[in-house]
């Protein structure tokens, strides 16, 4: 794991060094640490981050790296054993330092994994700060697979955890281990198979699950780092869902992924966008299903149906005209991830509907201590290139710059965050400052916000924002 070449460049030095002092006793001779090092966002609450480690010969910088995200494993350098990491979180206006500079010292052929856990929400009891784990740099046996588990989860209490064959009864089996928040378990290794990851409340004698992976294949070679981290998916919350989900780190060469509870479900909600079309009716799976996920009868221009959970997987999603059954103006499958919210939007004129077919959002709920989420889509096909300016309310765009330049037509604007209060949203006609469409919205910390432009009934103006509050 830790770079050949950086290895014989060390020794390379040190023997440069230990020349210099037979010619000349006053030189000193320079000890380099070798070590590896990955950092993992794990804070719920917190937006995406920016990590900085200095005093390594490389440097090290990091930026956006989201809640489930790890980095890869990267080989460092340094001179005297110590560096200085700090967190900086992404917050309106710009960045503040989360995890002030820390000095952290590091041993030769050492692999770290640093995790940001804990709670970005100031009044928490579990504020967010770096936990730190150490491990010797040596390759995982071969056939086996090397598992570590952290407990990052803070609303989860004390846990049980077991690691078992995906059929095995948890009664009369031992954990593999009991710890509560900031604790880890392993590293231990194990022969690459098929795996079920459970967590269990230690209280509870039944030992039901709060968390069920399911069946899990773990490949032989793979170094895992497995952090439980708060249930932010769809369910999250609610009764029998579990509070938690698995962030998972792996090395060599296998990117960051999430494992959710064998239960978790996907949701979708459909909209009638298109603003030329009719009243229709929206069938999902053809109504083969009894009943249907979502049946929308007679639908008239502009509604968005509420949120419905299903299993994850492949679905058929038929758009008809109401006075016209059986014609089918959109007939696409769409496939759904278990966790994940989509909106699914019909929102071009009547004839482009059945060129360019549906148009699928992912939504994000997830809230964030630092500052409001908002998102703005352009689903105003009348309108064309826009410019959308945010701006304080009542202060005006004249001497304003666009928030976003040149979006077009089923663009948008990803999850950005704004400071509580109201702001004009105004969108103009591309490199103009004439306004199409104003909407004041009034936003709150820990807030996501949907705000959907839209054309009026028939195409056109006057244009429309729709606000949907989410969260």
């Amino acid at each position: 794991m830790t770079s050949k070449f950086l290895r014989l460049a060390a020794i390379a030095a040190i023997a440069l060094g230990l020349s210099a002092c037979a010619d000349d006793p006053g030189e000193n001779v320079v000890d380099v640490t070798d070590f590896a090092i990955r950092f993992i966002h794990a804070v719920a609450d917190a937006p995406p981050v920016d990590i900085e480690l200095r005093g390594a010969r490389q440097g090290l910088d990091v930026t956006d790296l989201d809640f489930k995200q790890a980095t890869n494993l990267r080989d460092l350098s340094l001179e005297g054993g110590s560096a200085t990491v700090e967190v900086l979180a992404q917050v309106p206006g710009g960045t503040a330092s989360v995890v002030p500079a820390t000095a952290l010292s590091f041993d030769d052929a050492t692999v770290y994994t640093v995790i940001a856990i804990g709670e970005a929400d100031p009044a928490s009891m579990n504020p967010l700060g770096p936990l730190v784990l150490a491990s010797p740099d040596t390759p995982v046996t071969a056939g086996n697979v090397r598992v570590q588990v952290v407990h990052g989860a803070p609303n989860a209490g004390e846990v049980d955890v077991y690691v078992t064959g995906p059929n095995d009864d948890l009664l009369p089996l031992d954990p593999l281990g009991t710890f509560e928040f900031g604790g880890d378990l392993g590293p231990v290794q194990v022969p690459a198979d098929d795996y079920r990851i459970r967590v269990v409340d230690p209280t509870d004698m039944t030992k039901t699950p709060l968390f069920d992976s399911g069946t899990v294949p773990l490949p032989a070679g793979a170094d895992l780092v497995v952090v439980a981290v708060e249930n932010t998916n769809v369910g999250a919350g609610d009764m029998g869902q579990s509070p938690i989900s698995l962030a998972v780190s792996a090395d060599p060469n296998i990117e960051s992924f999430e494992i959710v509870d064998v239960n978790t479900q996907a949701a979708f909600r459909a909209a009638h966008f298109s603003p030329d079309t009719p009243p229709v009716n929206v069938l999902i799976d053809d109504d083969m299903m009894a009943p249907n996920l979502v049946e929308l009868n007679n639908v008239p221009y502009p509604v968005i149906s509420g949120f419905v959970e299903a299993p994850g997987g492949a679905y058929n999603i038929k758009i008809e005209l109401a006075s016209n059954p059986g014609a089918y103006a959109i007939d696409e499958d769409v496939t759904l991830v278990a966790g994940k919210r989509y909106s699914v939007y019909a929102a071009d004129y009547t004839a482009g509907l059945i060129a360019d077919g549906l148009y699928i959002l992912e939504d994000d709920f997830r809230s964030f201590a630092t500052g409001a989420k908002v998102r703005i889509v352009h689903l105003a096909p009348g309108a064309g290139l826009v410019d959308i300016y945010v701006t304080p309310a009542g202060s005006g765009i004249v001497n304003a710059t666009p928030a976003f330049a040149g979006v077009d037509f089923k663009d948008e604007t990803g999850y950005v965050q704004l400071d509580a209060g109201m702001y004009d949203v105004d969108v103009t006609l591309a490199g103009t400052q004439t306004v199409a469409i104003s909407e004041t919205i009034d936003v709150a910390i820990g807030g996501v916000y949907t705000a959907l432009a839209r054309d009026a009934a028939g195409g056109g103006a006057p244009y429309e924002v729709e606000v949907l509050v989410e969260l």
